[in-house]
């Protein structure tokens, strides 16, 4: 009887376990997008602030950002053989430029700046070498090392140089090890997905939607979401929809939360909101 009463418990828990909402499974990713958010825009910020204060350019290599609690932090440094540190910018949770703390003092890196150098600094090597990595005309890559929870990675997104259009796609993800070697690399999304924002419907539009390939996954990415957060201010998007081969990833652009829905129980809301709100701006991703 007990061994029965055992079995049972197993196999309800693992039917609770098959049925956890997708809402709840995305949580995780949601985080990491609104982490690679606050990097972003810290670099937008901070690379404005820094150029407007620093003089000799000429001495730069390059920067990043991250973040530590509320605090998230623009470092610039030196094209040197041994860089260090050139200057800081750092923001509150609410990145207004009026009250970021700037310091122009030279110094060395942290332990933890040291190691979002290296990484970044091997991802950028594997950028420049391997064709997997595709730059398309009038972007850039943004590189995003992050170290958190015993993970090291870096992101790589691609950004535009043109107005008018927000950019999802063609991203990349590198892991590494504890001692910063390269574990694996490989595409986020198969395709780059412009959505432009000047034609002649553009004024109705209310939201983005996408899909995912298998490879990309069941849910909208980090970089979906960090690209959202970057530009939804601007479109003045109410929504920014992704569909998978299994959900409906809905994110609201005023809450910053995602929903993630089984795509047959969102048939019916998608009608209803067709209804209420309007033309949807279509993509094809993968």
């Amino acid at each position: 009887m007990k061994t029965i009463l055992l079995l049972l418990g197993v196999s309800i828990g693992a039917t609770l376990f098959a049925q956890k909402n997708p809402t709840e499974l995305a949580q995780p990713i949601v985080a990491e997008g609104k982490l690679l958010y606050k990097s972003e825009m810290a670099s937008w910020f901070g690379t404005d602030i820094f150029l407007e204060k620093f003089s000799d350019m000429n001495i730069v290599g390059g920067y990043f950002s991250y973040t530590e609690g509320d605090t998230s932090t623009c470092i610039f440094f030196s094209d040197a053989e041994k860089p260090e540190v050139l200057g800081e910018i750092q923001f509150d949770t609410t990145f207004n430029p009026s009250t970021a703390k700037v310091d122009l003092e030279r110094r060395s890196f942290t332990n933890l700046e040291n190691n979002l150098f290296v990484i970044r600094s091997k991802a950028l090597d594997e950028l420049r070498s391997d064709t997997m990595f595709i730059r398309y005309n009038n972007t850039d890559f943004n590189l995003i090392p992050v170290i958190k929870d015993g993970e090291r990675k870096v992101y790589v997104l691609t950004g535009t140089a043109s107005n008018g259009v927000v950019l999802f796609g063609n991203d990349y993800l590198l892991t590494f090890d504890a001692e910063n070697n390269l574990l694996t690399k490989k595409r986020i999304h198969q395709n780059l997905i412009p959505v432009y924002l000047n034609g002649p419907d553009a004024k109705n539009t209310v939201g983005t939607i996408h899909s995912h390939l298998p490879e990309t996954g069941d849910f909208m990415t980090a970089t979906d979401i960090c690209t959202a957060m970057l530009y939804q201010d601007i479109t003045h998007w109410e929504t920014i929809t992704v569909v998978s081969e299994k959900y409906m990833n809905i994110w609201n652009c005023r809450t910053n939360t995602l929903t993630v829905v089984e795509k047959d129980i969102f048939k019916k809301i998608d009608e209803d909101q067709e209804k209420r709100h309007g033309n949807k701006e279509k993509n094809n991703d993968d």
